[in-house]
């Protein structure tokens, strides 16, 4: 792919977690309305016309989960899911050292991932750059439980950097 392909960082955070007695955060599994979610966002995705090839999820089971259930609900398999530590509790400035390193054949990356990083990559790549509707309610109701942010930017990934990026749409499942 050339330097000028266009390319989308999908950026989800995962569905609402349960928070059971003496279980580590990192294991913490999906509550019943993270079951429900999760596949939302999936079909959200699927209608919006975007089929990822390529996944950078959190190795958090609630992450995990997440993407598992959400990615039945696409009309195709993903090329390759990367379950990555370093998005685990990451800052927009780690989770943006972990995309630069995204094969340059891969054009639609999903970031599966937690607050508040997820919501800070999510501000750093954008900015003020894209759907205004969309940037005006990221800005007033945050990143919520698998909520999904569309970033579109052109160029290789090793210049994923803070401003590349416009914010195309945002989801929730509250929508």
């Amino acid at each position: 792919m050339s330097a000028d392909t266009p390319r989308r960082i999908i950026v989800l955070r995962h569905a609402k977690a349960d928070w059971p007695d003496g279980v580590d955060d990192h294991e913490r599994p999906l509550a019943d309305r993270g079951r429900h979610q999760a596949p939302e966002s999936g079909r959200w995705l699927a209608d919006s016309g975007i089929n990822p090839d390529y996944v950078l999820c959190s190795t958090a089971l609630r992450a995990r989960d997440t993407w598992k259930l959400a990615t039945h609900e696409l009309p195709k398999r993903v090329r390759r899911t990367v379950y990555e530590e370093r998005v685990y509790e990451a800052s927009p400035g780690a989770i943006i050292t972990v995309l630069q390193e995204t094969p340059e054949e891969y054009a639609d990356v999903v970031l599966v991932g937690h607050n508040p990083g997820v919501l800070g990559l999510t501000q750093v790549l954008a900015g003020d750059e894209g759907d205004r509707d969309a940037l005006e309610r990221l800005r007033l109701g945050g990143f919520p439980t698998a909520a999904v942010a569309v970033l579109s930017f052109s160029g290789s990934w090793k210049n994923v950097e803070p401003g590349v990026a416009q914010l195309v749409s945002y989801f929730t499942p509250q929508d």
